[in-house]
């Protein structure tokens, strides 16, 4: 096979665009990234811009593709955020802010403005709502346009098109309308089963417009992850990308969901290659929990089963959290020691790095034979922003016990601490929410993502799940899976899951620690009390206000 046919993968994340130019291996040899802008007009609104993304865009695959014959680029492939785009006459931007901007035209992943929208279409129980856990998230499409519905109707009425920013990509490089089944699927309860819009649930939520035209606002064109899209690159998006006209385009996925392609393909050297076995962890500002099975699982609060979403002929189970690093951040940066530890470290990672060397330290000051026990006492929710999965309650917030009167350093790494084994807890009620629903065994958890590079938050998930940990060699997996979605589109592998098993590599393997297992069973008891608490003290306010 030659070396010489690369793919590109583009990434867009929250914060910035990311282009990697990648071989037909999977090694990442050109990467390049360009900060996109966010509105914040007032709390819990957050808005973009497709315009300002797609010019972010062209200039890192520009970048990336300078040292190369662009005929060598064989395929491209687009993920991005489920961030609601919306476009008006003429493909235009369509303001979806009350500022009335044009350029404003994304609502964004973790904008909750539709929190009453969203509790008005999960109280009609429509039976597609078994697909999403139950219920529809308030970071999900369907919410956010009826929002605009009620509350932008000048927007609503002139919608020409309501895509899924992944969709948006393929269509603003190809000029074709192609809806991707992982975004359609995933966010906007199209039916997988049926192979179609349901006309009866759009009605339902009040939202009977989109049925017009055979669906046309919402794509009527809807094909599995990995499929050429169009005729490749238009004219205008390949002079833009510095790109050949024609260059492969493939259909999306949403950006967790390139992550955990690029990770299903990825196995220790000596390791199980059966893809039913892995959770991937996407692991950054938010965490998503991917993994599928050949037979669909319907868990309570947990998302799908999507059917073909991320590799067809399998169901995606797709759970989260909706704070992971940021809420670590969050923990940093408001304790009181973290100016001095700015001072004196710099940078925010140096801050962790020297937290995770303290607390084997401080372990050992205390007599303590492993660091889990610094946190014998203090017991940590952490759905500080809600819960996302397998509670799916967005109004859940978060708990400390065990605070005390120490302060400085020491305070900081056991606090922070705590909050690393919270999220590893939160990742094991998933998984066992998904085992009481008849799932099949985990055999391993994957890692990519920001906290990937966090040895105390792996270690943690490994201890606490009790599951070997397989950190990918190569650690930009989204863009990796973004890639091998554009080498599955050009033909250079025969299916999305081989390109996937070739581009996914190899990794190190973290096995869990025996010598912690009772103390984590203990601390995972009390962790599921703190939700039975968190719900008494809600019924005894309400019961007083009644």
């Amino acid at each position: 096979m030659s070396k010489q046919a690369y793919f590109v993968g583009v990434d867009v994340g929250t914060g910035s665009a990311r282009a990697a130019l990648v071989n037909a291996e999977g090694q990442v040899e050109q990467q390049a990234v360009e900060a996109i802008k966010t509105w914040t007009p007032e709390p819990h609104f957050y808005e973009q811009s497709s315009e300002d993304i797609w010019h972010a865009i062209c200039k890192v695959v520009k970048h990336v593709i300078s040292g190369v014959n662009k005929t060598q680029v064989k395929g491209i492939g687009f993920d991005a955020t489920c961030s609601l785009v919306i476009l008006g006459a003429n493909g235009a931007p369509l303001t979806v802010s009350k500022s009335g901007v044009a350029e404003q035209n994304i609502i964004l992943w973790m904008d909750h403005r539709a929190e009453l929208e969203t509790d008005e279409i999960n109280a009609a129980k429509h039976a597609l709502l078994k697909y999403v856990g139950g219920q529809v998230s308030l970071e999900m499409e369907i919410p956010k346009l009826l929002w605009l519905k009620r509350n932008l109707p000048q927007t609503y009425r002139s919608i020409w098109r309501a895509f899924d920013l992944p969709d948006f990509l393929t269509w603003r490089a190809t000029d074709t309308d192609t809806r991707s089944l992982c975004s359609v699927v995933c966010k906007w309860n199209y039916d997988a089963a049926s192979h179609s819009w349901s006309a009866d649930f759009l009605r339902g939520a009040d939202l009977e417009e989109l049925t017009r035209d055979k669906f046309a606002a919402l794509g009527s064109d809807v094909q599995p992850p990995g499929k050429p899209v169009g005729k490749g690159l238009s004219q205008r998006a390949a002079s833009e990308l510095g790109l050949d006209v024609g260059t492969v385009v493939s259909t999306s996925l949403i950006d967790a969901h390139a992550g955990a392609l690029g990770m299903f393909g990825c196995r220790a050297d000596e390791g199980d290659d059966d893809v039913q076995g892995k959770m991937a962890l996407i692991a950054g500002t938010s965490t998503c929990h991917m993994s599928i099975t050949r037979d669909a699982c319907f868990a309570q609060g947990v998302w799908g089963p999507y059917q073909d979403a991320i590799i067809p002929g399998y169901f995606l189970n797709e759970g989260g959290q909706s704070i992971a690093g940021h809420l670590l951040d969050h923990v940093l940066k408001t304790h009181e020691s973290y100016p001095e530890l700015k001072e004196m470290l710099g940078g925010d990672k140096y801050i962790y790095q020297h937290l995770n060397k303290l607390l084997p330290e401080l372990a050992t000051k205390r007599g303590l034979s492993e660091l889990s026990c610094l946190t014998q006492d203090v017991h940590v929710w952490p759905d500080l922003h809600g819960n996302r999965s397998p509670v799916a309650d967005p109004t859940l917030r978060g708990i400390i016990t065990g605070l005390d009167m120490t302060r400085g350093v020491d305070s900081l790494a056991i606090k922070y601490l705590a909050f690393v084994q919270a999220l590893a807890y939160g990742t094991r009620h998933i998984i066992e929410n998904l085992y009481q629903h008849k799932r099949a065994a985990f055999q391993t958890l994957l890692f990519c993502g920001g906290l990937a590079k966090n040895p105390l938050y792996v270690q943690c998930h490994a201890d606490i799940c009790n599951l070997p940990a397989l950190i990918p060699d190569e650690q930009e997996m989204v863009l990796v899976g973004a890639a091998a979605l554009g080498a599955a589109a050009a033909g250079h592998y025969d299916s999305l899951e081989s390109a996937s098993k070739a581009m996914g590599g190899t990794g190190q393997l973290l096995m869990p620690n025996p010598n912690t297992v009772e103390l984590h069973n203990r601390k995972y008891k009390v962790f599921l009390k703190l939700l039975d608490h968190q719900r008494e003290y809600r019924d005894i306010m309400q019961a007083n206000s009644a």
